[in-house]
């Protein structure tokens, strides 16, 4: 098992991004550019926190943990413009977006974490 495998915080990603992928793909009528950019925010900070995990010094770290937390803010902002579209339902986005919360706190708690660290 790889180390990022073992967070509470990729575990969460990676079950809202099976919830938010599912709704994307039966979803044909949203619109094409904001539907590929939501994948590949939600997708990014799942991604950036793995390949952050993996890197040796803690700036590295750091830095990748921040690139996965602005992903989520990113995601979160469309996920707003497609609820005033119309293109998501309420209860979608509530879920969605108590998720993402969630997650952007533990990733600020990891971010925090690393500030004592001296390699």
């Amino acid at each position: 098992m790889f180390d990022f495998e073992k967070l509470e915080v990729y575990q969460k990603l990676r079950e809202t991004n099976v919830v938010l992928l599912k709704h994307l793909y039966q979803n044909n009528d949203l619109d094409l550019y904001l539907k590929d950019q939501l994948k590949r925010a939600s997708l990014g900070a799942m991604f950036n926190l793995s390949e952050g995990v993996g890197r040796m010094t803690t700036p590295d770290k750091k830095r990748f943990i921040t690139m996965s937390r602005s992903s989520v803010f990113e995601t979160v902002s469309i996920l707003q413009i497609l609820l005033d579209m119309g293109m998501i339902t309420p209860e979608l986005y509530n879920n969605l977006y108590t998720e993402y919360t969630s997650v952007s706190k533990m990733l600020l708690a990891m971010f925090r974490s690393y500030n004592d660290r001296k390699f």
